[in-house]
């Protein structure tokens, strides 16, 4: 049997590599310094092999640079980049080694990437390498969801619940592959099983079927690898799905004789899986409605001013609706906001148009303190994962709703001399269709 290892990236992060990510800096060391460095990013041109080579050049000629720990940094996403494998270790290393953890999500894509690297060959000497940063992995995850703190990017608490369920099943199943491969079978198994119940996955459920075969546990490894196979993981690719299917055949037949009977072993799977998912959905609704929704209409909101009500998206169908998304540190959405009131006097007296101010601070407990000290009339509401579902990227955005609660405006920015008849225009072009 071979295992296939996919190189995910924890939560929502990318390991890119942008010039931005070295010249943003504050420079720490002299001038030109400063301007070599900048030149070296300028130079590679978006490569990240060019990127590679550059920087360590750049290291070469500064060793003693203030900026070491910034520029290894950036090597490192550039070696993950470019599926550089020694790169990965040699600087997702010296990161880790820099930070404490747990310190963002961030520096997990680099902790889950090194293991990966480290154990895809089955080496035992790696694999016992790997080991510790596994655990570490583990009890970070760990520590993230012992924090508590407000979710980011601004996933629903819900969302990041999963995500986190999600990140200890990967940390999990790392952890399973090098006790494997660093002699100990049995402890892997348990570990895969760990795994598969923090979050069922492809992975986990591959990771677990591995190690009972090895142990000669083939009824129980059967039952794992048509999970592997059966599952709705979109991280599992057609090439895996086949690999699934090679190794599940090898198991029926080496348990049976043949292959007859296997199909209704898949579709036992096929309804096991489907039903631990179906109910972990339904678990996850009725503690978040926000972190299932997929559409506007499935969002409440709750307001910024603990004594009123949640508003309920749906409620608003057939009306049109102007959601003005905001922020406390965004200056321009305080310069902003007079006009928007301005328009909303406007339309007073008209009902079918609903302005509904959606603040999207990382940290919600800024927001109702902010909205008292600036003496404004509607609190509004928290976004709650609809910034997310709607692609709000910049503050200040402003969309318009049509009745049938689709967006039929986006205006981002804000234009001071234009954006009351601008907004009004749109209002009105929404209302007619």
């Amino acid at each position: 049997m071979k295992r296939t290892f996919l190189p995910v990236l924890l939560f929502c992060c990318c390991a890119g590599v942008h010039a931005q990510s070295v010249v943003s800096l504050n420079p720490a060391g002299d001038v030109q310094e400063q301007a070599d460095l900048n030149q070296a990013v300028g130079d590679a041109g978006g490569s990240a092999i060019d990127l590679i080579r550059l920087l360590e050049a750049h290291l070469e000629k500064y060793p003693d640079s203030k900026q070491r720990a910034a520029v290894e940094k950036t090597l490192a996403k550039a070696a993950m980049e470019s599926n550089d494998n020694a790169r990965i270790i040699r600087y997702g290393l010296i990161v880790l080694g820099n930070e404490t953890p747990p310190d963002s999500n961030e520096t997990m894509v680099v902790l889950d990437r090194v293991i990966r690297t480290l154990v895809e060959n089955g080496n035992v000497e790696q694999a016992k390498r790997a080991l510790p940063l596994a655990e570490r992995y583990e009890n970070d995850v760990a520590a993230m969801r012992a924090k508590m703190a407000p979710p980011p990017g601004h996933l629903t608490p819900g969302q990041w619940g999963e995500e986190l369920d999600k990140a200890m099943a990967r940390a999990l199943a790392l952890k399973a592959h090098a006790t494997g491969d660093a002699g100990d079978p049995k402890t892997a198994a348990a570990l895969g099983r760990k795994s598969w119940e923090a979050y069922p996955s492809g992975e986990g459920a591959r990771e677990t079927a591995y190690w009972l075969a090895k142990l000669d546990r083939t009824e129980e490894a059967i039952e794992f690898q048509a999970d592997a196979f059966s599952l709705e993981d979109p991280r599992t690719t057609e090439t895996d799905r086949a690999h699934d299917r090679k190794v599940l055949g090898e198991l029926y037949s080496k348990l049976h004789g043949t292959e007859k009977g296997l199909g209704d072993a898949i579709l036992e799977a096929y309804d096991r899986t489907a039903a631990i998912m179906a109910a972990r959905h339904a678990s996850l609704a009725a503690q978040d409605p926000n972190s299932t929704a997929t559409q506007i209409s499935d969002f409440t909101l709750p307001p910024v001013d603990k004594t009123a009500k949640p508003l309920v998206l749906s409620s608003l169908k057939g009306k049109t609706v102007v959601m003005d998304f905001w922020a406390t540190w965004c200056a321009p959405c305080r310069a902003q906001q007079p006009l928007i009131e301005k328009v909303r006097e406007h339309y007073r007296e008209s009902p079918d148009v609903v302005f509904v101010p959606v603040d999207a601070d990382d940290d919600p407990s800024l927001v109702a303190p902010f909205v008292k000290q600036q003496g404004w009339a509607v609190s509004g509401y928290l976004e709650a994962g609809l910034a997310r579902q709607l692609v709000v990227s910049s503050i200040p955005t402003v969309l318009v709703l049509g009745p049938d609660q689709k967006i039929a405006s986006r205006m981002i920015g804000f234009v001071p001399d234009r954006f009351e008849q601008m907004l009004t225009d749109r209002i009105e072009e929404a209302r007619r269709k």
